[in-house]
């Protein structure tokens, strides 16, 4: 392949990518401001029910949605972001190279989990369509309060898909698409 084609296809892959991460950030951002909120203000309502009034039978069931959709909404979040678990104090200290491939390697495993989750995801919201079954006091069909599950994990899937593909183009470690390795520099 020539290189002036090399790059155009460098420079298509990035623009795609650009445009794909706009609109799963809206997407988290979304999830995590609104179901922050509705917690927030559902727990607060709830206090105050109970101490004037009567508790409000279905805020319990709201605060699960809200608490579910916050979790799995937010996950490709905490992906894009670096903010999950990982063993960074060991990371930190490899060479360049085995942390190139060690990068690789989580992204690579990572994405086949975050995408066999999502598989399982959808089976099992199949499953729990097929049942019929509803919550107790809103009578809302239960797939509706899981049907955020496969989404997250295939949005989480598809972050680790984009920093394995950022690791194989670049020759820095990058931990997410958008956040190198490396210690960031702390202003005081």
């Amino acid at each position: 392949m020539k290189r002036g084609k090399v790059k155009q296809w460098h420079i298509k892959l990035e623009k795609a990518r650009s445009w794909f991460s706009k609109v799963v950030n809206a997407f988290e951002v979304t999830m995590l401001i609104a179901g922050t909120s509705a917690l927030a203000i559902l727990l607060n309502v709830n206090i105050v029910a109970r101490q004037f009034f009567r508790a409000i039978y279905f805020i319990d069931e709201l605060t699960q949605i809200s608490i579910i959709w916050t979790t799995f909404g937010g996950l490709s979040y905490a992906v894009r972001k670096v903010r999950h678990i990982r063993m960074g104090a060991i990371f930190d200290i490899m060479p360049h190279s085995t942390k190139k491939i060690l990068i690789l390697l989580i992204c690579a495993v990572s994405a086949a989990v975050m995408l066999s989750m999502s598989c399982l995801g959808v089976f099992y919201l199949i499953k729990v369509a097929k049942l019929e079954q509803t919550t107790p006091a809103l009578r809302i069909p239960y797939w509706l309060f899981i049907s955020i599950t496969p989404v997250g994990f295939l949005a989480a899937g598809v972050r680790y898909i984009l920093t394995f593909i950022k690791n194989i183009i670049d020759r820095e470690v990058w931990l997410s698409s958008e956040q190198k390795g490396e210690y960031e520099d702390i202003q005081e």
